[in-house]
This record gives structure tokens, C-alpha cells and sequence, in this order.
């Protein structure tokens, strides 16, 4: 087996000069640089990165928690995330906590038990004190969602000024009668698209009767039974802002199998642009947010924490963008 000691002696070299090479650190020079890389190349060297690992404590791993995994808007930011842990040299272990609380607090021992240099948490169900007082002794970024009044760094968009902006297109497009199907009201993601809806409405003097918002949990089937719920009203809504996309298509859904058609008879207005959002029919108005920027800014954050970098700020506002597409039409 290669030894880094056969490598120095090849390239001519101390040990410590490979070293710096294979971990970057150091300055050493162009030319020695490619003598050592030369010689590993010829060598066929395979650095022991476990033992390497465990000097410095490192795991070389970070932990990234999503609410549920069957949710694609997730993939996207995964993808951010893992760009920059690859140029990173870390590798991404994956938690679905399946929109359980028990799930989320378990992959925190993960953390605890440091098996994971850092975590990207994608959900904020966990009580927000645990979360405080773990992001107080370890690397954690917030990711989407958020926990109010915080000092984990926080990257997400704007939620509450997003909803209003898709509910006032459907009112520019003469709408009065609008109905919502928020998420789950016990989380931040629900409550802050509900209060975006409920300010557009009242901005613009048009009354949120009780009955024409109906929780959901983000889910197709809910957004499928709770539109047809709204359906059997004896005033149908005649628009529609659903705060996720797969609720939105689940609505479009039941909308359809009464026999009525989107947009002739009911807009509708998703939240998060997932692929399927464009491929639908009719295709998907909705709230676009920067997914993949979301997760690539999360790592970069999470590698700043882990190397004890100060961070300008806490917290990351990223910007959404309104997508027309043709779920909507005028109100007659």
C-alpha cells in the first residue's frame, strides 16, 4: 500500500508539504505543487481521509432534514446544497422527517452525537428552544422555513409579501370572491402565506368570509378534498390561492372532476413553481422561489459556521418572482 511518505519521497518532498497539498492549506509553491500531484498521480495514492477525518475531529458529512421527501419543491434545493458541498469536499447525508415532530428531534441527536459536522434544517417543527439552544454548540442553518424572532441564520423568501402578491393578482384580474387553502395553521410557512392573503383582501376592502379558508397540510389529497369542500358551497369562490403547488394541482384536480374547467370557471394560484407546476394543464400560475440559490446560499452559510467565520447577517431574504401562466383568466 502507498504510503504519503512514498509520495514525498518521489516528488522529493517532506510529508508536511504533501499534506498541505491534499488539504489546501499552506502556501506552497506552483511548481513543488505539481511535483506532489505528479506523484500521486504516478503513485496511484489514496490519501487516508478517515484517519485524517478523525485527527481533526471532522466528519466531512453535514445533514440536511426535509419535511417530507415525497414533496418535490425539496429537489431543488437539495441540489444547491449538494453543488456546494461537493466543491467543498463534504458529502450530504439526507433525513426525511415525514412531517413528524418525533422524526425531526431524532435527526438531532445526529448532530449531538457528531456524526455530522453541521445541519440545514428545511422544516422548523422542532420546539424552537431545542433548536436555539443546539444552534448555540453546533453549526445550524435554517433553510425556507424559519423560527420567528431567531438567531440561527435563516435563508428563505419573503412569505407574507409573496402570498399577497399572487392574492392581488386575482384580484387585478377582478376577483372578489377568494378562496385560500393554506397550509397547516401550527406552521410558520402556513400562518405567514394565510396572513399575506388576508392583507391583499383587506387592502383592497373584500371581505375573508370564515368558510372560504380551508387548512391544509400541503399535500395533492388535501388541496383535492378541500377544494371540492369549496365546490359545495352555495357561493362558490371564483379564484383560488393555494400556498403550495401540489395542493394548487389537487384543487385543479376536483375543480376538473365536477365537470368545470380551470381557468373558465375557477383561477387558481399555486405557491413554489415545482417542475410539474409548468407541465399541468393548464399550466400552473404560481409564486417561483429561488430554490436552488436557497440551498447553495444554506451550505455556504453552514461552511462559514463550521470554520467559525463571522457572518454578516442572520438572516437571508431571497427574492421571489410572480409566474403567469394560464390557471388564471378576468372574472366576468
Amino acid at each position: 500500500m502507498v504510503r504519503i511518505i512514498d509520495v514525498a519521497k518521489k516528488a522529493n518532498v517532506s510529508t508536511a508539504t504533501v499534506s498541505r497539498v491534499l488539504t489546501n492549506s499552506g502556501t506552497v509553491k506552483k511548481e513543488t505543487t505539481d511535483k506532489v500531484l505528479e506523484a500521486i498521480e504516478s503513485l496511484n495514492y489514496q490519501p487516508n481521509l478517515l484517519a485524517r477525518q478523525l485527527r481533526r475531529l471532522e466528519t466531512k458529512t453535514i445533514l440536511v432534514v426535509v419535511p417530507d421527501i415525497t414533496n418535490t419543491f425539496f429537489s431543488k434545493v437539495l441540489r444547491g446544497v449538494e453543488e456546494v458541498a461537493n466543491q467543498n469536499g463534504y458529502q450530504v447525508l439526507l433525513g426525511d422527517a415525514n412531517n413528524s415532530i418525533e422524526h425531526e428531534s431524532g435527526y438531532l441527536n445526529i448532530l449531538r452525537q457528531k456524526k455530522a459536522d453541521g445541519m440545514i434544517l428545511l422544516t422548523a417543527n422542532v420546539d424552537a428552544q431545542i433548536v436555539e439552544e443546539l444552534a448555540s454548540q453546533y453549526p445550524v442553518v435554517l433553510a425556507c422555513e424559519y423560527t420567528e424572532g431567531s438567531n440561527i441564520p435563516t435563508v428563505s423568501i419573503d412569505n407574507i409579501s409573496s402570498a399577497r402578491k399572487a392574492t392581488e393578482h386575482l384580484i387585478n384580474l377582478g376577483h372578489k370572491r377568494i378562496g385560500h387553502i393554506s397550509g397547516p395553521f401550527n406552521s410558520v410557512l402556513g400562518r405567514d402565506r394565510l396572513k399575506g392573503f388576508q392583507q391583499a383582501m383587506a387592502q383592497h376592502c373584500l371581505p375573508v368570509e370564515s368558510f372560504l379558508v380551508q387548512e391544509g397540510d400541503f399535500s395533492f389529497e388535501s388541496g383535492f378534498n378541500l377544494m371540492l369542500k369549496l365546490l359545495a358551497l352555495d357561493r362558490t369562490p371564483t379564484a383560488i390561492f393555494a400556498a403550495n403547488d401540489e395542493m394548487a394541482i389537487g384543487a385543479i384536480k376536483a375543480v376538473k372532476s365536477k365537470g368545470l374547467k380551470v381557468p373558465d370557471d375557477v383561477s387558481v394560484v399555486g405557491f413554489d413553481d415545482i417542475k410539474f407546476a409548468s407541465i399541468y394543464e393548464p399550466a400552473l400560475t404560481t409564486i417561483g422561489q429561488p430554490s436552488f440559490d436557497i440551498g447553495k446560499k444554506a451550505m455556504e452559510l453552514l461552511i462559514r459556521l463550521i470554520n467559525h467565520d463571522e457572518l454578516d447577517k442572520d438572516q437571508y431574504i431571497l427574492e421571489d418572482r410572480l409566474i403567469i401562466r394560464d390557471s388564471c383568466k378576468e372574472s366576468l
